[in-house]
């Protein structure tokens, strides 16, 4: 990637010019869900843009006035099927499907370990995985009409992609329980008032870019020293909850609960969870 160029894969497309990097979810899933397409281009093309030297900052937005409606469940299933399959009894696939796990997550922390600022617009909804994604940003601003969920758990998973490791420090321990316990969703105005998003902007897009122009126009040895400074006070906590997760998502995930909320969702239909 260089200098005044455009590539389209099959889930981003990254435009760059002026020092601004801007990588547009495209799909292709209905409302730019997150399938195997997306998971192995997203630390593609953030390792690619963290050594550009002609780039300074990155935006990052979704098309079709949605950020993204979070993991593609059905796309994602392979992941999960083996598990389900042999009731998480098999050693073996115990593993791999941890590793799975870790390559989702460093998938994601590809955002946050990026030399160059990255800043998130969101418009619509914004929901599971993609909070995951915008809290490994580090300016996250929104439209009136955007739409926020931690909905991991309405689907009986534990989220373990990073928003329970990373919101505490972005909006406070108090907030991240309260939504990942409850799953609700919440509007722009309550994201603003918690923290998560620093600012609202009827035309996100527009004001992103106004804002990675501010920041590319900054020194960029600074601006990469700013970042670094300041991942390096919550990285060891952030890694270690994430090895952790991976640890008990192995142990727990393949339960009949998670079976349940599969077949409910399928089936659309509310599931019946027994604790199982």
């Amino acid at each position: 990637m260089t200098a005044s160029t455009t590539t389209q894969l099959r889930s981003l497309r990254v435009d760059i010019r002026d020092g601004v990097a801007e990588v547009q979810l495209i799909g292709p899933s209905k409302g730019n869900a997150m399938g195997p397409d997306f998971w192995t281009e997203l630390p593609e093309v953030f390792d690619a843009l963290s050594t550009n030297d002609g780039v300074r900052s990155v935006l990052l937005y979704g098309s079709g006035g949605t950020f993204s409606y979070g993991l593609d469940l059905p796309a994602m299933a392979p992941v999960f099927a083996p598990m389900l399959a042999a009731g998480g009894m098999d050693a073996k696939l115990r593993e791999d499907f941890r590793r799975r796990i870790k390559a989702l997550q460093d998938s994601v922390s590809s955002l946050a370990r990026c030399a160059k600022p990255v800043i998130a617009a969101v418009d619509g909804w914004c929901i599971g995985g993609a909070i995951d994604v915008i809290a490994a940003a580090d300016i996250r601003i929104s439209s009136p009409a955007a739409r926020f969920s931690v909905r991991e758990v309405k689907v009986a998973i534990v989220a373990d992609l990073g928003s329970l490791q990373r919101l505490p420090a972005i909006i406070g321990e108090g907030a991240t329980r309260h939504l990942a316990l409850t799953g609700e969703d919440f509007d722009a105005a309550r994201a603003y008032a918690l923290g998560l998003v620093t600012e609202l902007a009827d035309e996100v897009v527009a004001r992103g870019r106004e804002l990675a122009a501010a920041v590319a126009a900054n020194p960029p040895l600074v601006v990469q020293g700013v970042k670094q400074v300041m991942n390096r006070r919550t990285q060891g906590p952030v890694q270690d909850g994430l090895d952790y997760v991976q640890v008990w998502n192995t142990a727990f995930l393949a339960s009949r609960d998670f079976g349940e909320a599969t077949a409910a969702f399928a089936e659309r239909r509310l599931p019946v969870y027994r604790g199982e």
